[in-house]
């Protein structure tokens, strides 16, 4: 049976910065598509009924989801409540589950965070408390903390220089895991798109590569 895989962009980006790992998931053997949205002009509410048509279209056999940042959030969301999806699992890659300092940060510079955040501001600055939804789902997070958050304002712990990785933390995950690369990185790298293909067949992530000396 075919599996399908949307992928989802973060904020500020466009499909096109999805390439890599779509390449590579293809050479896993998904069939890949990407989802492109105008992450703050749009509002969740519009882009949400158009991610759920894209996962039914690809019904009946299993349509995974992978997010990027607020990609995941967006994800979440779409299979919260919604009960007659196909089946499939969901990954997120750096996604602030619960809320991101950067965000808030950005929001606190008035009428230019809210341009700069759009309509799914209150989503990345607050994030979910738990995850209650049908799909299992697992968190790829980075621990190279080189990003545009970093230089806004203090992240606490280890974090990929945009989110924090104890901000991709919540409840109800099936999976968790940390990989060495930066927020941006965790497109271009192979490591993320073996473990991100091992979570949606088996539901888990497996070992790790060993850390290169």
């Amino acid at each position: 049976m075919t599996e399908h895989v949307i992928l989802l962009h973060g904020l500020w980006m466009r499909g096109f910065a999805l390439g890599m790992l779509h390449r590579r998931l293809m050479e896993e053997g998904f069939r890949v598509h990407r989802f492109d949205y105008m992450s703050v002009a749009a509002t969740q509410e519009h882009i949400l009924a158009r991610l759920n048509a894209n996962i039914r279209h690809y019904a009946p056999g299993p349509v995974h989801l992978v997010g990027h940042s607020l990609g995941g959030l967006l994800a979440l969301r779409a299979c919260l409540e919604v009960q007659d999806l196909p089946p499939g699992r969901i990954v997120c890659l750096g996604s602030p589950l619960k809320g991101s300092a950067a965000a808030r940060a950005f929001g606190r510079l008035g009428r230019g965070g809210e341009v700069l955040l759009g309509h799914n501001r209150h989503l990345l600055e607050v994030g979910l408390e738990t995850w209650k939804g049908p799909r299992e789902v697992g968190v790829i997070a980075g621990s190279m903390p080189i990003g545009l958050g970093a230089m806004l304002s203090p992240i606490t712990g280890e974090h990929d220089g945009t989110v924090a990785v104890e901000e991709t933390r919540v409840p109800g995950l099936a999976a968790h895991c940390v990989v060495e690369t930066s927020h941006t990185g965790l497109l271009f790298s192979a490591e993320v798109a073996r473990l991100t293909a091992s979570f949606l067949r088996e539901g888990s992530f497996g070992p790790l590569s060993p850390a290169k000396s």
